[in-house]
């Protein structure tokens, strides 16, 4: 295969795959191992396939697998052997059902017992750990002994893994754990007492069984270190068998064991035939994939501190720890120090014929050679067949290729390091991600680097693929946690993520060996109640109210030309003078706001720069003002995202900053329905789509309503029929809503009582009735008090797509539509109910029926107050000289017909409309196109049933 050198004429790393690219190989995965210390097969495997080599160089026969290889030698497992792993699995399942059920104080006892007799017997372990494996150094086998039992015990004593873990009364959860069951623990030669110890104290911490299956050439040590932890956990009041062992261990006997079906979950260290047997067992498995380490040192480093680092993690018990540094990555600028530095700690760099003879020592057939595993210097030398000084510590080869041509790039497992020379840190990180993506994907990298040179480290973060990035930490220590930063979990299981083919991406803990279930309380979301912070009301409010003004520079007006030319913005421009508040005039909003309307007024205002804006009319001068006050105060704002629909307005996706940090917002209404001044809603057209939205957000609610009786005194009689219905629409849609409550409810009633007083002498006398003018002027202020917080519902969804299409006034819109939606709702087996949590079950008839009680319209049962409440609607209606169907509302038979054939459109617009959410009976497209059926074809009095029926 074609080696990888990395050219010091390139520069700059925007994105690592710009550098080099990576080899061919590099980017495959290798097998991954199930658990952290890698165990070197005794096993010679195939070598990797070469992919850049030229076809005639393939191989003509399929290369002979580690898995096929194994297959021909293996023997069978005797039945002997797997009746008794049989009865070892059923005395397991019996001591964890037993223990299943202890408290957190027996396990926590049981756990400090066996990690105090663990801890005791860390000597003799690791003594016999070495003498029976040959690999490692005894002292350090020792410290890892120490490691599983003090440090796993320390982090975890506290740590709650028996019953309810978690609760939170408020917010009705509760987290109670489990246990997973009977755990297969496949254990390494590398690491046979600490793998055992850390395995057996997480499954006594866990109320799990586990079930130890050791390397053949490990057992003695192994089974002893079990033995140990085993004991003290019974004398401690454990299940007998709660830790046990195959005391004849053998690859085929590990198999069976990962395959019994009395298994829960697999824990295995071993080669990459281990790991795949156990991936491919049935049961869930926890570990690692492969290490490689880089530990690369940047211009910044401290040299020194570096060296000791790495100096003193890749000689600890001579190197089997994977997550230890397999090369070293060093910048240009300082390579010939940091070589310098190496050598005075006692590294021994090799010359070119003694990198031969390593290179061929290191692999066996392009497999790592089991023999090089933890051994010392004076043993890899000799089997190397080189000489080196005496007190060498670590063999160190500097090469430049990278990938299979180089064996010095792989994991070695033994204390030897390849070290490259980068002409540019960016260099250098491209070469420490190729090293990982060859044979460490996910594991563990180092940098060393000055702590404050964050963009060294950010460059490195966010390139490198692996789960643990250490900086300025040796790797070895480093990566189990606890020892060079307390907030890194203390484990000998080292998760590698997607990137290492494994399923976990930290430091495997107790959390990993439990199940977890979650209890969780009918909780309903917490509700509101928000209007604007003043509201000023009484005939003749209006100059007290904008004497609040005091303080402000520069008011911009916002009405339409016919106020405007009735002189309106006068009234509003004169005590704005006597305040000294300078003010501009725009008064050009047309009916149903455009955004070519509201770009103009932007424009205005952007150059006005004020710090009030004041809209004074319909809604239409309300909606359009709201809008300008947003983008003038935000004008990344996205139209778009503002229209977005929301199932919650407290959790939409397109979030709204709070407004009134350039102008504080002034709603003065002039009609008597649209409750624009107290609430968060503007509707606006798209006039490129002809579409009406209907936008929300609590950000538009007006800092300011004054709602002034003097006002309104004059306006036309189709304005205040209109007005009036559109307010009554607002009551009774709000009353029913899935959001409504006690707060909302008493608002909506009063309204309705007002609307059903005084709007037919409103209508009837207009000026000539200032109370009746005053209580319906109030009743859409309040009413629209209602809507702000319980919302709406269809009547409003479907009367905004009419309008939009047809250009039906809103108000009238909702006459035409509102009693076939009471009808509608008024049933308690909706098809399909609204989903909110205050709203407990189907209501909407029994609310209707309130109202009708409220109004004295009689009627015993709830059917009959519903049907004469739609009576009263429509003869208020009638009084109101409103028509009674769409049909009458167009007298246009053209135009009739045209909206027959546009039904489905607007069925399917109104249904996406933002009202719909908060109807008390979630519709059907084809019952929102059956409503606007029946509200076009014939009045819906006189009415003897509520019953809908939907022929669409």
């Amino acid at each position: 295969m074609m080696s990888t050198r990395f050219n010091p004429c390139q520069k700059g790393l925007a994105a690592s795959s710009r550098l080099l690219p990576l080899p061919v190989h590099a980017s495959r995965r290798p097998t991954a191992r199930i658990i952290c210390e890698a165990a070197a097969s005794p096993t010679p495997v195939t070598p990797k396939p070469d992919s850049t080599a030229a076809p005639t160089q393939a191989p003509v026969t399929t290369p002979v697998t580690h898995d096929t290889a194994a297959k021909k030698e293996r023997q069978p497992v005797a039945d002997d052997q797997l009746a008794g792993l049989k009865s070892l699995l059923k005395r397991s399942l019996e001591s964890q059902r037993k223990f299943s059920i202890y408290s957190q104080e027996q396990v926590d006892e049981i756990f400090r017992r066996a990690a105090e007799a663990a801890n005791a017997a860390r000597i003799p372990l690791a003594k016999m750990a070495v003498e029976e494996t040959r690999m490692g150094v005894i002292e350090d086998k020792v410290v890892k002994n120490h490691f599983a039992s003090e440090f796993i015990y320390n982090k975890y004593k506290h740590t709650k893994t028996c019953g309810i873990i978690e609760e939170d009364e408020a917010g009705g959860i509760q987290k109670v754990a489990e246990p997973v069951g009977v755990i297969a623990g496949i254990v390494p030669t590398t690491n046979p007492t600490s793998t055992a110890i850390f395995k057996a104290l997480l499954a006594l911490k866990t109320r799990n069984a586990l079930v130890l299956c050791p390397h053949p050439r490990a057992a003695k040590s192994t089974i002893a270190a079990a033995k140990i932890v085993r004991d003290a956990a019974v004398a401690a009041g454990a299940p007998t068998d709660i830790i046990s062992w195959v005391e004849t261990p053998s690859l085929p006997v590990s198999q069976a064991l990962m395959q019994a079906p009395e298994v829960s979950l697999i824990l295995a260290t071993g080669g990459p035939a281990m790991v795949r047997a156990a991936y491919s067992s049935g049961h869930p498995s926890l570990g690692v994939g492969a290490g490689n380490t880089p530990a690369l040192i940047d211009e910044t480093a401290d040299i020194k501190m570096a060296v000791s680092s790495i100096m003193l993690s890749k000689t600890f018990d001579n190197g089997v720890i994977c997550a230890s540094e397999q090369s070293v990555v060093v910048v240009g600028k300082v390579y010939d120090e940091v070589r310098a530095e190496f050598i005075r700690r006692g590294a021994y760099f090799l010359n070119e014929e003694e990198k031969a003879k390593v290179r061929a020592g290191v692999l066996i057939d392009g497999r790592l050679n089991p023999n090089i595993v933890g051994q010392s210097i004076p043993k890899l030398a000799e089997l190397f067949g080189i000489k080196v000084p005496q007190g060498t510590r670590v063999l160190i080869g500097e090469v430049e290729a990278l990938g299979d041509s180089e064996p010095l790039s792989q994991e070695k497992l033994c204390p030897i390091l390849a070290m490259y020379k980068a002409p540019s840190y960016e260099h250098a990180v491209h070469i420490a991600h190729s090293l990982i993506m060859y044979g460490g994907a996910g594991h563990t990298s180092v940098l060393y680097t000055n702590p404050l040179n964050k963009a060294h480290i950010e460059l490195f973060e966010s390139t490198v693929k692996t789960v643990r990035i250490l900086i300025n930490t040796p790797a070895s220590q480093g990566a189990i946690g606890d020892l060079y930063n307390f907030h890194l979990d203390p484990s000998l299981t080292l998760g590698c993520g997607t990137w290492g083919s494994t399923s976990v991406s930290s430091n495997v803990g107790p959390q990993h060996l439990i199940n977890i279930k979650t209890v969780t309380s009918r909780r309903e979301n917490m509700l509101w109640f928000r209007v604007p912070p003043k509201i000023y009301f009484k005939g003749g409010c209006l100059e007290v109210a904008l004497r609040d003004l005091v303080g402000k520079q520069r008011a911009f007006i916002v009405t339409d030309k016919p106020l405007f030319d009735l002189g309106y913005a006068d009234k509003v421009t004169n005590i704005l003078d006597t305040i000294n508040v300078h003010h501009q005039v725009f008064y050009h909003v047309t009916p149903d706001p455009t955004l070519a309307c509201i770009n103009a007024g932007l424009s205005e205002i952007l150059e006005f720069k004020p710090d009030v804006i004041i809209a004074m009319g319909g809604g239409s001068p309300m909606d359009a003002a709201k809008i300008m006050w947003l983008m003038y105060e935000c004008p990344e704002t996205r139209f778009d995202g503002l229209a977005m629909r929301f199932m919650d307005i407290r959790k939409r996706v397109y979030e709204v900053p709070e407004l009134g940090k350039k102008a504080t917002m002034v709603c003065i209404p002039t009609t008597s329905g649209t409750g624009s001044e107290v609430t968060p809603f503007s509707v606006v057209t798209d006039e490129r789509l002809g579409a009406k939205y209907p936008l929300a957000d609590y950000a538009l609610t007006p800092n300011m309503a004054i709602v002034d009786p003097q006002l309104v005194l004059n306006i036309p009689k189709k304005l205040t029929a209109w007005g009036g219905i559109d307010a009554l629409t607002h009551a009774l849609e709000s009353y029913v809503s899935i959001c409504a409550t006690e707060y909302t409810r008493g608002l909506s009633r009063e309204a309705i009582q007002l609307l059903f007083k005084y709007l037919p002498r409103a209508y009837s006398n207009g000026p000539n009735d200032y109370e009746a003018r005053e209580k319906v002027h109030y009743a859409a202020t309040i009413a629209g008090m209602a809507f702000a917080n319980a919302f709406l519902g269809i009547c409003h969804s479907m009367a905004h797509k009419l309008g939009a299409a047809f250009h039906v006034p809103h108000g009238l819109a909702n006459a035409a539509l509102i009693s076939h939606v009471i009808r509608y709702n008024a049933t308690d087996m909706p098809a399909k109910q609204a989903a909110f949590p205050q709203y407990q079950y189907p209501n909407a008839k029994h609310h209707y029926a309130e109202l009708a009680t409220m109004l004295n319209l009689g009627g015993a049962t709830d059917d009959e107050k519903v049907i004469k409440l739609i009576e009263a609607i429509e003869n208020l209606k009638k009084v109101c000289d409103i028509p009674a169907t769409i049909k009458d509302v167009f007298n246009d038979p053209a135009k009739g017909e045209e909206y027959l054939q546009r039904l489905d459109a607007l069925a399917e617009d109104a249904f996406d409309d933002q009202c719909t959410g908060a109807n008390p009976r979630y519709p059907l497209i084809a019952d929102l196109k059956q409503i606007y059926i029946d509200a076009y074809q014939a009045p819906i009095l006189p009415i003897k049933s509520l019953e809908f029926y939907s022929k669409v």
